[in-house]
């Protein structure tokens, strides 16, 4: 009886170290498990973070992009705007060339005319003189 007792205490002393190592195993294992939630929750976080930040930026880019889409329409509208005076301005500069040009012919024309009557008057002048020197000299000669 005492062998088997001894063999049982042996038994129990032996189950109770396993038991003891599987604690000490569950313990480390536990502890492991603890840190390896910790990382995971960290890295969740950073990527958390991370993905709130692209979505704020990737906002503020669709805001940006928006108003320079705005000003580009309004820059567009602003040149078609400038484009139709330019053109305005075009057509009343061809005007005016044309007005211009219309004044210079008249001009020319009436400068011709002028000089033709400034030339028979002065002819006529000419004519009216010799006709005076000639009765001058019949009166002086006649006096």
């Amino acid at each position: 009886v005492t062998m088997e007792t001894v063999s049982l205490e042996h038994q129990i002393q032996s189950v109770q170290r396993h038991i003891a190592f599987l604690k000490k195993e569950q313990m480390e294992l536990l502890h492991d498990l603890h840190l390896e939630i910790l990382r995971l929750q960290k890295h969740c976080s950073e990527l958390t973070h991370d993905l709130e930040m692209k979505e704020l930026e990737a906002r503020q880019q669709d805001v940006l992009d928006r108003e320079l889409e705005e000003k580009c329409r309004a820059m567009e509208a602003q040149l078609q705007e400038k484009e139709k005076d330019n053109l305005e301005l075009r057509k009343e500069l061809q005007h005016k060339e044309t007005l211009v040009a219309a004044l210079r012919s008249s001009l020319r024309s009436k400068e011709r005319r002028f000089l033709e009557e400034l030339k028979r008057r002065s002819h006529r002048v000419t004519i009216l003189d010799t006709e005076l020197q000639k009765q001058t000299e019949a009166a002086a000669y006649l006096s």
